[in-house]
C-alpha cells in the first residue's frame, strides 16, 4: 500500500501544492492527509468534478504550477467539457495530474451503478486522448510512475491520469474532523418523513446513505419498496428526477430527499424546480455538512444559506429544522397544501455500522415504481 503522506511528498517534489476535487471512497486516506496538511488554500473541495478542472486551471494561470485534480471516475463525465474545450492541448493547454479512484474495476465486485463505469474508465480516457496510468501498489514503483507522469505534463503541457485502484492508499484518519452540531441523524430524519407521508406519495432519494437508510426504514415498517426511486448514481440529479415526476403525475406528492453535498453539487438544478413550481413537490435536503459516504469530508452545506438560495429561486415555502418536533409540524403542514416546499434539515454526519445495501437490482426498482406510478388506484 502506499502511505498517503509519502504520495503527498512526492506530489510537493514535483511542484505540485494545489489539490481540488470531489472526494471518493477509494480516495477518501489521500483526501483526509490533505485535509489535514495542505491547507484550506490550497486545498478546496470543490461542488463538482468540472468545478475543479476550472479551479485547477486558475491556479496554473496565476502560478505557473502543475495543480491536482482528483474525484471517483463517476465524476469523468462532469469533466469532459473543462478537459476538451479548456485544459486540452489543442486549445489552452493546461498542465494538471488527474487523480481517479476506479470504482467498478472489471472482475472486482462493485455496486450496480460502478459497473460499466470502471469497464468505460480506461476507453474515455483514451477517447480524450489523455494519457494515463494505473498506479502500482508499491511505493517504488509508483513513485517512478509518477515522475513518468510529470515529465509528460510539463513537456506537453497537457493533463496526466493516474488511476486508482481499490487497496492503493494505506489508511488514514482524518485528525481536522469538524464538528457538525445537529440533534437528529439522517435515518431519523427519513423515517419521519415517510412517516407523515401521504399514503399515494413517492419518493426520489439520493446517492449513498440516504438511500440506503430508505431502504431498510421501509423493510422495517413494512412498507414495500415500490413507492422508492433509489438515486443510486447521477450525484446531484435526484431533484431533476423528481420535478420530472411531479410535472407529469400532479395528482401524487412527490419527495425529494436530497444531500447538501449532491444539492451543492449541481446547484443550478434548484433553478428550474423553482421557475416550474410544481405544486406538488416537496425537496428535502438533509444537511450535515459533509460527504458523507465517502469518508466525511467536509462540503460548504454548513456555510451557505441554502434556504436563501431556494428561495431566490423561486420555490413557494422554504423552512429550515433542526429538531424532529420542527420536522413533524412541517410535514403536517404541507400534506394538502399545493406548493413547492424546500425544507432543509440539519443532521449530524455518520450512518449505523450495520447499514445495509439495497438487495433489489436498479431495473427491478425501476420497473417497480413505474407499475406504482401507473396504478390509477393508489
Amino acid at each position: 500500500m502506499i502511505r498517503p503522506q509519502f504520495f503527498y511528498e512526492l506530489l510537493k517534489e514535483n511542484g505540485t501544492d494545489f489539490f481540488t476535487g470531489v472526494p471518493d471512497s477509494l480516495l477518501k486516506n489521500f483526501c483526509a492527509y490533505l485535509t489535514d496538511t495542505a491547507g484550506s488554500k490550497n486545498h478546496i473541495i470543490a461542488a463538482n468534478e468540472g468545478c475543479a478542472v476550472g479551479l485547477a486551471a486558475g491556479h496554473y494561470f496565476a502560478t505557473g504550477s502543475v495543480p491536482l485534480v482528483y474525484m471517483q471516475n463517476s465524476g469523468l463525465g462532469n469533466t469532459v467539457n473543462p478537459l476538451l474545450s479548456l485544459a486540452d492541448e489543442e486549445v489552452y493547454s493546461v498542465p494538471m495530474l488527474l487523480v481517479i479512484g476506479w470504482r467498478g474495476e472489471p472482475n472486482v465486485h462493485d455496486e450496480p451503478q460502478h459497473i460499466k463505469q470502471g469497464r468505460v474508465t480506461c476507453s474515455l480516457l483514451e477517447a480524450m486522448e489523455i494519457p494515463y496510468c494505473i498506479l502500482k501498489e508499491e511505493e517504488q514503483e509508483a513513485k517512478a510512475q509518477i515522475s513518468n507522469a510529470y515529465v509528460h505534463i510539463k513537456t506537453e503541457s497537457s493533463p496526466y491520469a493516474v488511476i486508482i485502484k481499490k487497496g492503493t492508499f494505506d489508511s488514514y484518519k482524518l485528525k481536522t474532523n469538524e464538528a457538525v452540531p445537529a440533534e437528529i441523524s439522517r435515518e431519523e430524519a427519513i423515517e419521519k418523513i415517510i412517516l407523515n407521508a401521504p399514503l399515494n406519495a413517492c419518493f426520489v432519494s439520493t446517492t449513498g446513505m440516504a438511500s440506503r437508510e430508505l431502504y431498510e426504514l421501509r423493510d422495517k415498517h413494512g412498507q414495500g419498496h415500490a413507492k422508492d426511486f433509489l438515486t443510486v448514481g447521477s450525484m446531484g440529479h435526484a431533484s431533476q428526477i423528481a420535478l420530472g415526476i411531479a410535472l407529469s403525475k400532479p395528482d401524487k406528492k412527490i419527495f425529494c430527499i436530497d444531500g447538501d453535498g449532491a444539492a451543492i453539487m449541481h446547484l443550478g438544478a434548484l433553478t428550474t424546480v423553482g421557475t416550474q413550481k410544481p405544486k406538488n413537490m416537496v425537496h428535502i435536503v438533509l444537511n450535515n455538512g459533509a460527504h458523507d459516504s465517502v469518508g466525511g469530508q467536509p462540503t460548504v452545506g454548513r456555510k451557505i444559506n441554502l434556504c436563501a438560495v431556494a428561495e431566490a429561486c423561486g420555490y413557494t415555502k422554504v423552512v429550515s429544522v433542526k429538531t424532529i418536533e420542527e420536522l413533524e409540524t412541517q410535514l403536517k403542514d404541507l400534506s394538502s397544501a399545493e406548493e413547492t416546499f424546500f425544507i432543509e434539515v440539519l443532521v449530524t454526519k455518520g450512518a449505523r455500522s450495520d447499514l445495509g445495501r439495497p438487495k433489489s437490482s436498479p431495473i427491478e426498482n425501476k420497473k417497480a415504481f413505474m407499475n406504482f406510478l401507473e396504478d390509477k388506484n393508489d
